[in-house]
């Protein structure tokens, strides 16, 4: 009995600065709600800002009521059904309030952050798609060294045949000139895969200069939003350098001429003196086209390895709302959602702790007869009314006792 006139002497004390208190988080759940509301307002004019207030406000009043009858009703419940069905509908208010204001002040606690974690996010897409293209054209013109060599094989044989070594008739004839015509081909080839070797390493170095101002936006100080608008601009312009980049990529144009290069030939007139000359340079012939198709496999082969390697992911920047960037990234901003829930439903923490302290005052008010809880004040309170109760029933006896007697005669004057 004397520890639940303890408790109850807590809680009369505690009840003074409860509603202040509730009053003060609200207040300031408000105060961050607003500033993310505003985040997310496009307009900055007066109608913005007073549905930005307005919102707030009703936030406000609504985390305050609702709190407050869970702080009343919750713990004066005695029956199980009447605690969980309050429980329920605590629970179902909280997820209300997560909804309508935390994640507000999420956003508001944790915005610009989210924000610069999301413009990071995108440099590193970038800078990967662009080393992957850049890695993709570098393997293209690693088929030039093919190209050079099988360039090198014929004119080693146009050298054989000038001097008779390989059809056994010395000078420029029909041997010659096919040789000499599918070594001009491919040095024509290996010339268009050297061109393209300045203008990868131009648009690479040019794809670098974009990704670190990129860097320099997301750290820079000042506002975010200004700064996203200048990172979307920067982002289309690295866009453009990762698409050209993929379009230096030679292995399409190695794969055509490699496709081309036994069906292209062009068949000269026999010029042998004779006929068994003519048998020789036709034979001849054969051997070279049988090396032209064995070249082009390789070099097809080697094209096709490079065109087979996946194609980089496109990077594409798309602006975000420091709200929605806190919803986003929440896994790096915990401490930020803790903090902006903490101030919504910490009074749920109030409610269970008075739940806890009404039951034990009950239970230790529990088999306790009526005599033993009077203290002192209810003794007198109680010796006061009956008291009263006393007078008010010898007036009632004294007022019956008249009427039983009947009215008095006057006495006659002498």
């Amino acid at each position: 009995m004397r520890t639940s006139k303890e408790l109850e002497g807590h809680l009369s004390w505690l009840d003074t600065f409860t509603s202040a208190a509730l009053g003060v988080l609200s207040i300031a759940s408000g105060i961050y709600t607003y500033l993310g509301v505003s985040s997310l307002l496009e307009d900055t004019g007066a109608m913005s800002f007073f549905a930005a207030v307005a919102y707030s406000v009703a936030v406000s009043v609504g985390i305050f009521v609702f709190w407050s009858y869970m702080l009343r009703l919750l713990p004066a419940m005695r029956s199980a059904t009447g605690f969980i069905g309050l429980t329920v509908s605590m629970f179902v208010g909280c997820l209300a309030i997560v909804a309508m204001s935390s994640w507000l002040n999420a956003a508001a606690l944790a915005g610009s952050a989210a924000v610069e974690q999301h413009l990071e996010t995108a440099v590193r897409e970038y800078q990967k798609s662009l080393e992957e293209s850049h890695e993709i054209a570098l393997s293209g013109q690693a088929l030039g060294r093919e190209v050079e060599r099988a360039r090198q094989t014929f004119a080693d044989l146009e050298e054989q045949e000038k001097s008779g070594g390989l059809s056994g008739v010395a000078g420029e004839g029909a041997v010659f000139k096919v040789l000499r015509q599918k070594r001009e081909e491919l040095e024509g080839l290996k010339i268009q895969i050297d061109e393209q070797a300045p203008l990868i390493e131009e648009a690479f170095a040019k794809g670098q200069k974009i990704l670190s101002k990129m860097r320099e936006l997301t750290v820079a100080p000042g506002p975010v939003e200004q700064r996203s608008v200048s990172f979307s601009a920067e982002s289309v312009n690295l866009a453009g350098v990762i698409s050209s980049l993929n379009q230096y990529s030679v292995a399409s144009l190695v794969a055509r001429a490699a496709e081309d290069l036994p069906a292209s030939v062009v068949l000269p007139e026999l010029d042998g003196r004779n006929a068994s000359v003519r048998d020789a340079q036709s034979s001849t012939i054969s051997s070279v086209l049988r090396a032209l198709d064995q070249k082009s496999k390789s070099l097809g082969s080697a094209a096709n390895e490079v065109l087979a390697l996946p194609r980089p992911e496109e990077a594409a920047y798309n602006p975000i709302s420091s709200a929605d960037a806190v919803i986003k990234y929440a896994g790096n901003f915990i401490p930020s959602w803790a903090g902006a829930i903490a101030i919504d439903l910490l009074p749920g923490v109030l409610v269970f702790i008075l739940a806890i302290t009404q039951s034990a005052i009950r239970n230790g008010r529990d088999g306790i007869s009526i005599e033993d809880t009077l203290t002192l004040a209810d003794l007198k309170a109680a010796m006061t009314a009956m008291k009263d109760v006393e007078l008010t029933m010898v007036a009632a006896d004294s007022a019956m006792q008249k009427r039983a007697l009947g009215p008095t005669e006057p006495e006659t004057p002498v």
